[in-house]
């Protein structure tokens, strides 16, 4: 077998075989072929596609690639989140804690940012006392016991998708649909779920700025993980803005606290509801999306799933006292209003400027080394739709600098204020499954 003439066979449009695959995924993986050769093969893939069955076939040669995790020693479906991020995209930090209080086993492994913001483990760093460095034994006894724990991604998961994503990085084959799925799946997949939801993002603070593209790139995973054996369903969520109110870390922590408590932002609430009940279902927790949202939504009101977050911290070595007062998370120096410089209604809040301007302030990694500030960021006080008069506050700056001009300029620029009537963006666009 030659590489060249798989290279051939897929310029000229033709399906690759289950042999073909594992021969380039392996060789590449080995050093054994070169990177010119699958450049080549990811341009040609780039422009002639894949069909479903070479979609699951080179997701499972990244996922056998590497090492799998094995959590089937823990009771229960296991169901995986993923989300194809955003800005102020807290939902993992309540969908953990909220899904365990309906009896789902969440075992989720979380990676540090390089962005906006920190990852999820950055900002469960931000409860004092809570680590995640914790061995798998420890982390399977945890879920079997409190229902769910977070660690850090551990492992030698998936190298072949660390090679070829490297490789598209900079030979423009990234925004390819059957290469991001697969690179998402393969994930997954490594990491020992047994069902697995996803949220797509779409909207200008997306990777899929528009509606179609989303659209295909969710139902290309979907695909994928129904055809391997994991039930798989999506979401495909708006990100046109930031959401729910908070960017930085403590201070997403403080806003999933306020969610789990039952007072949250109405679009974090709305989309960890639909998330979470779609886990929920597939965990055989509840027979129908209507009776999954029906337990979790009671129990945010009955104070369930903030007593479930007190368990989850407490047993990582955090203080669960942040639950009942969020000042015990890091504090910024200063807080600055970002005045409104007209009156009008919020037509335009671009999540990706305001994510910027939060990565300005600190609350994000610049480089893959970079430190991060905890407790900076930036919260929301409007959002598209709402009326504002000329002065009131946009927002609040959380800083630890008293130097702030560059950012306050960003966040400007980052918000529209019209004079005409603007609706409100959806949240939810449709639900994706088999």
């Amino acid at each position: 077998m030659r590489m060249y003439d798989i290279i051939e066979k897929k310029r000229d449009g033709k399906k690759l075989s289950n042999e073909e695959i594992r021969f380039f995924v392996d060789g590449y993986t080995n050093d054994n072929i070169p990177d010119y050769q699958v450049s080549a093969l990811m341009m040609a893939v780039f422009f002639q596609d894949m069909t479903e069955e070479e979609r699951a076939e080179l997701t499972m040669a990244m996922v056998e690639s590497g090492d799998l995790v094995d959590l089937s020693a823990i009771s229960g479906i296991k169901v995986d989140k993923h989300s194809t991020g955003g800005v102020g995209d807290t939902t993992t930090l309540i969908l953990a804690p909220l899904v365990a209080s309906a009896g789902v086993p969440v075992a989720k492994m979380s990676g540090r940012g390089l962005g906006h913001t920190g990852g999820t483990i950055d900002k469960l760093e931000a409860v004092p006392g809570f680590h995640v460095e914790i061995s798998i034994e420890a982390f399977i006894n945890l879920v079997n016991r409190n229902k769910v724990a977070v660690i850090g991604q551990t492992g030698n998961l998936t190298p072949a998708d660390k090679k070829l994503y490297s490789l598209r990085d900079v030979t423009a084959t990234v925004n390819s649909i059957p290469l991001i799925a697969s690179s998402i799946m393969s994930k997954k997949i490594a990491s020992g779920a047994d069902a697995i939801v996803l949220d797509v993002k779409t909207g200008a603070g997306a990777f899929m700025k528009e509606l179609d593209d989303a659209r295909e790139l969710a139902q290309a995973m979907v695909s994928i993980g129904n055809r391997v054996g994991r039930n798989t369903m999506a979401v495909i969520s708006d990100m046109s803005q930031p959401l729910g109110k908070a960017v930085g870390n403590a201070l997403e922590i403080k806003e999933a606290i306020e969610t789990l408590q039952g007072h949250g932002p109405e679009d974090l609430t709305e989309l960890c509801i639909e998330l979470g009940s779609q886990m929920v279902v597939l965990a055989n927790k509840a027979d129908n999306l209507d009776e999954a949202r029906k337990q979790l939504t009671d129990n945010l009101n009955s104070g369930k799933a903030i007593e479930q977050f007190k368990v989850f911290l407490e047993a990582q070595g955090g203080d669960a006292h942040v639950a009942d007062n969020p000042d015990l998370l890091p504090q910024s120096s200063y807080t600055f209003d970002l005045p409104a410089k007209e009156s009008g209604t919020v037509s335009e809040i671009e999540a990706e400027g305001i994510g910027t301007a939060a990565m300005m302030l600190g609350a994000g990694r610049k480089e893959k080394d970079s430190g991060i500030d905890l407790s900076v960021g930036i919260v929301l006080n409007k959002k598209i739709g709402d009326p504002v008069s000329k002065g009131e506050s946009l927002l609040k700056i959380h800083a630890n600098t008293d130097t702030i001009d560059d950012v306050t300029e960003k966040l400007y620029a980052s918000i529209v204020i019209s004079n005409r009537t603007v609706e409100k963006p959806p949240l939810i666009y449709e639900n994706v499954s088999k």
